[in-house]
């Protein structure tokens, strides 16, 4: 039946067209990616800015109670759409889709595929089983089916690549409904990994996150606890691969072999993200989080003194069930002495099925907003604090795309420092522009809370073209059909054949 499905043509329309909408986290992300190289392996093309897709893909986030909310409020909006737009279907997966099955359709009846995160690759037969039958069609799986990095993929980013070495997670946090919907760990063989962070090296990437629910733990299915450390090593012998990060460690697992990793190989970023989710010891075991503040704080600590210039940034919740105003003043003294470069922080939510949502004394409102206020505020001066120490310094930028939202109107370009800061820069007059995906060193000249800026004078800015530059370059004429190969620069007519050049070791100079 599947094989009939495949191959059966699409009668209402020659080219089908869609769009993926992303919530989440970065590993929704990453998902988002598999499944836009799915539809595109399968016939579909991405729909046009301003053009209505014959298919809408939602991708779904569970971890906060305004996810759901997020989705039906787009699923309502879409039901007249589709009520005009003859053959559109509408598909929602991802973590909300897992944890929900049977009521997304319940609650919209005019979804036609729900598919969960264990069959993101079933999505194309899906599709077509659901045209074919002229009836909604849900399959959620308990278990994997296919690990999602060796599916298709359509990157959103020339320069830049998400490499999953690990799903699923084995703790037991009481507020996380993630290892129900994802799973216990499942970890992939380093020679895999390696050979997909060689692949995008090959085809223009210079920079690859690794990823994983937690991603230090990775190696506890084929036992060898120091697998993660081998693994960032392993990423430094790759020529071309010029940074590398890895998202989300968890505390409890973060060993000094790490460390040294990251402090020892040379293209591994000066930047963690640690999530601390509270300062209390009290509720942290209520979390059941297996670490305390003190071991934290040691982390951080280590890391330190072995990469003075990392930047750290971490997850925090505010409002747990029971937490006091003396647990909250233990979550903002760490916060102060652990001078974190940004923060992600949430207001508790309870989700269904999770301890948590049945515990006692749920915190009202009023005051978890009153709480949520203050860290906020401490982390905005702290993170101010921060950049403004590195006023005066010299930072390598990788160049994106994304100019930001006032681009246009200063005229200045946007690139990530080693430590992913993200830096707003200016091309001075007389100066070649880069393209995304290469390297700009600038010297920072304002900070503001959430950004840096620099506006370099002539002889303060170097821009070192890179071979994620050039597959910008290539993506650009197969875009619009126009060559680029031309070269600005002091010899008119060089072409950059894209090898990777010697850099220094990271760090800043001022």
């Amino acid at each position: 039946m599947t094989e009939t499905l495949l191959e059966r043509p699409d009668t209402q329309h020659t080219e089908r067209t869609y769009e993926v909408r992303t919530f989440g986290c970065q590993m929704n992300v990453h998902d988002s990616e598999r499944i836009s190289g799915l539809l595109e392996d399968a016939g579909y093309v991405p729909a046009e800015q301003g053009q209505q897709a014959d298919l809408v893909v939602f991708n779904t986030c569970a971890v906060r109670e305004n996810a759901d909310n997020r989705l039906y409020g787009n699923l309502g909006q879409l039901k007249p759409i589709k009520a005009k737009h003859q053959g559109m279907q509408i598909a929602v997966g991802g973590c909300l889709a897992q944890k929900d099955q049977n009521a997304v359709l319940e609650k919209a009846p005019w979804v036609d595929v729900v598919f969960g995160t264990h069959n993101i690759g079933s999505l194309p037969t899906l599709l077509q089983r659901s045209r074919h039958n002229a009836e909604a069609s849900i399959e959620i799986l308990e278990s994997l089916e296919t690990f999602p990095s060796t599916l298709p993929t359509k990157r959103e980013s020339v320069h830049s690549g998400w490499v999953s070495i690990s799903v699923g997670c084995n703790n037991t946090c009481t507020f996380c409904i993630v290892p129900s919907l994802r799973g216990k760990e499942r970890d992939r063989r380093p020679g895999e990994i390696l050979a997909e962070v060689q692949a995008l090296v090959d085809d223009g990437v210079v920079e690859v996150t690794l990823l994983g629910q937690n991603v230090n733990t990775y190696g506890v299915e084929f036992g060898d606890r120091q697998a993660f450390a081998k693994l960032l090593r392993a990423c430094g012998d790759i020529e071309g691969l010029e940074r590398v990060r890895f998202t989300s460690p968890h505390p409890a697992s973060f060993t000094d072999d790490v460390i040294d990793a990251m402090a020892e190989t040379p293209n591994v970023m000066p930047q963690l993200h640690m999530p601390l989710q509270s300062g209390s010891d009290r509720i942290l075991k209520v979390m059941r989080r297996s670490y305390r503040g003190k071991k934290f704080l040691g982390i951080l600590e280590k890391v330190r003194e072995r990469i003075p210039h990392a930047a750290v940034t971490t997850d925090i919740i505010v409002g747990f069930p029971g937490e006091t105003e003396e647990d909250f003043e233990d979550t903002m003294r760490v916060v102060e002495q652990s001078r974190f470069s940004s923060a992600f922080t949430f207001q508790y939510s309870p989700r269904p099925g999770t301890p948590a949502a049945t515990m006692d004394e749920q915190i009202p409102k009023k005051i978890v907003q009153e709480r949520f206020e203050r860290l906020v505020a401490l982390q905005d001066r702290i993170s101010a604090e921060e950049n403004a120490a590195l006023i005066g310094t010299t930072q390598e930028l990788l160049v994106t795309a994304d100019s930001g939202s006032k681009g246009a109107s200063t005229g200045r370009l946007s690139g990530r420092a080693a430590d992913n800061r993200l830096v707003h820069f200016s091309v001075p007059d007389g100066a070649a522009t880069p393209r995304p995906g290469d390297f700009v060193s600038v010297p920072i000249t304002e900070a503001a809370g959430f950004h840096l800026v620099s506006d370099p004078q002539l002889e303060q800015y170097s821009l070192r073209r890179s071979r994620a530059g050039d597959a910008w370059d290539r993506w650009q004429a197969d875009s619009c059909g126009v060559g680029t190969t031309q070269v600005e620069g002091a010899k008119p007519g060089a072409v950059s054949l894209g090898m990777p050049a010697l850099r220094p070791a990271v760090g800043i100079s001022r």
